[in-house]
């Protein structure tokens, strides 16, 4: 069995920590990883585009948790619609088909992974970005379906639930 060391210390000012390029839209600013909390969980912002849309999916191992920063989403939780504004938070728990889309410029999450576990997954399907990256790039759900089959963490189901 493999242990796990112990947790890190972290403190970052607004605007730190490492920023990737997500292929399914969008710049994330990791704030904290699996290996600074010995895999007790994983953190990161992520900065959308108005109209970006996941594929419907789960996330099998990982309670899935998203504070609305700034903006407004549509939240497709195992059928159901949801609009979720700044200030809210919805929550899919592993196993749990789910997804959104962007309906504001501007929509900043707080995405929390509970146990930390899909980190593979979101390194394999970003890439880094150097400090005057704008991050601007093509979507590619090929990339994210594949990091997806290799490193676990999420498993597709289907296109994205909206009209």
């Amino acid at each position: 069995m493999e242990t796990q060391s112990a947790a890190s210390a972290i403190v970052l000012q607004p605007g730190e920590g490492a920023r990737r390029w997500f292929f399914g839209g969008g710049v994330q600013t990791w704030k904290a990883t699996e290996e600074d909390t010995a895999g007790a969980f994983l953190l990161f912002e992520d900065e959308m585009a108005l109209n970006k849309v996941t594929p419907m999916h789960t996330h099998p191992a990982s309670d899935e948790t998203l504070y609305i920063l700034s903006g407004e989403i549509l939240m497709n939780m195992d059928g159901t619609e949801y609009r979720v504004a700044a200030g809210g938070l919805a929550l899919a728990p592993r196993g749990v088909p789910h997804a959104f889309k962007v309906l504001q410029e501007g929509t900043r999450i707080l995405c929390l992974h509970t146990p930390g576990g899909a980190q593979a997954f979101y390194f394999g399907a970003s890439e880094p970005l150097g400090v005057d990256d704008d991050g601007e790039r093509a979507v590619d759900f090929d990339r994210i379906r594949e990091s997806g089959r290799l490193h676990g963490g999420i498993e597709i189901l289907g296109p994205p639930p909206f009209d």
